[in-house]
């Protein structure tokens, strides 16, 4: 498996490449052992007024089977990593209990159903000490390598495979990037859909007309 790490408007120490290495290669194995790479990007927000949740990290892990992405933010990159891990590992889990588990359901039967089960509480973990081995509230080692960044551009385009999928497949794929939409071909329609959450916890289906 290879990891690839890298950071937006921050550069990234070696120390924390090591930390995450360490740790995404044991959590990713204990339940899924097919992953082919895992992307991992760091991301400084400059604007003051997000100083709270300025750094940003996001994991997506890439297999055979569906995508896996999370991501977190907060003050410093090891309390957002570390909250991004606990959310990866409990879409992986999901994902490990589905292939364990999956049954076969039409469309009507996927929208009508109930909501899929919340994911468990992802606790923030305590800012490590100044006896740590990576960041502590004082010191911040990633201070000095941040850049400016000025707001009002496109700063990412995303592209995945176009392979044809049931609306059960897209809404638990949805689930497991943690979004609120998921753009996906239909595999009964053969048209381009997108499933989306919406209030009191139910989904919709959006489908072009070709």
């Amino acid at each position: 498996m290879e990891i690839i790490i890298k950071g937006r408007n921050v550069e990234v120490p070696e120390h924390f490449r090591d930390l995450v290495e360490e740790k995404l290669e044991s959590k990713i194995a204990k339940y899924n052992r097919k992953s082919t790479h895992v992307d991992v990007e760091l991301y400084h927000e400059p604007n003051p007024r997000q100083h709270d949740h300025a750094q940003r990290v996001e994991i997506t892990c890439h297999s055979k089977g569906p995508v896996i992405r999370a991501e977190a933010s907060d003050a410093d990159f090891r309390t957002a990593f570390e909250l991004a891990c606990n959310k990866l590992s409990n879409r992986l889990r999901r994902a490990a209990d589905r292939r364990r588990s999956r049954g076969s359901r039409t469309a009507a039967e996927v929208l009508d159903a109930p909501p899929l089960p919340p994911l468990e509480a992802e606790h923030k973990p305590p800012k490590p000490t100044s006896a740590g081995r990576f960041i502590s509230e004082d010191i911040d080692p990633f201070e000095d390598l941040v850049e400016d960044h000025e707001p009002g551009h496109i700063v990412r385009e995303k592209s995945h495979s176009g392979e044809p999928m049931t609306v059960d497949d897209a809404l638990h794929n949805m689930e497991l990037v943690g979004h609120d939409f998921y753009l996906f071909h239909d595999k009964e329609s053969g048209r381009p859909s997108v499933v989306y959450r919406r209030h009191a916890f139910d989904y919709g289906i959006l489908r072009l007309e070709m």
